[in-house]
């Protein structure tokens, strides 16, 4: 079996638990920060972008998926994809896919061209960070539509962004068996 690229090392039971628990405690930690601040705030603070960025940063600290820069350029990137798709189909003012209870046809297209320009801007800047296609879809299906929704993500992703890395380099880490 492969993480990623890199091959893994047959591991016993006990030493995959101790891997999982410093997992479960950075992804912790790190959404429960997000969830006390929007908490504090009153904004819907955690989106389920949050969690595979975390996660990225927990378990695949040295891949190019979790640097920094890849993870800050990538969201940046979802962010206006989905932005730009809301605008180009017209659904601005649209309530979400969720409100709605499904998706318009308008939807359906925003979404599509959103992960699209994502994933090729991705490319072309040599950013590749997959939890920014969370962002543009959440964006533009309107889940994280303008306003409070969208506010409360960028605090999410903001506080992600900084706490993610710095916690996942804090605690030790498997001996690189999970850098692929």
């Amino acid at each position: 079996r492969t993480v990623g690229s890199a091959p893994r090392v047959a591991e016993p039971l006990h030493e995959r638990a101790r891997i999982g628990i410093r997992f479960a405690i950075i992804v912790g930690v790190t959404l429960a920060v997000c969830g006390l601040a929007g908490h504090l705030i009153r904004w819907p603070v955690i989106s389920s972008t949050l969690g595979p960025t975390a996660y990225v940063f927990a378990a695949h600290p040295d891949s190019e998926t979790a640097h920094w820069r890849n993870a800050l350029v990538g969201h940046s990137v979802g962010l206006a994809a989905g932005l730009a798709a809301l605008a180009a189909f017209g659904l601005w003012t649209l309530p979400g896919e969720a409100a709605i209870g499904f998706p318009t046809w308008a939807q359906v297209g925003a979404a599509s061209v959103a992960i699209a320009v994502t994933l090729v801007a991705l490319e072309l800047v040599r950013c590749h960070h997959a939890p920014a296609g969370a962002t543009s879809l959440l964006v533009a299906t309107g889940l994280a539509a303008p306003g409070r929704a969208l506010d409360g993500l960028l605090v999410g992703l903001a506080l992600v962004l900084v706490l993610g890395p710095v916690i996942g380099r804090v605690l030790p880490s498997a001996a690189g068996s999970r850098s692929g």
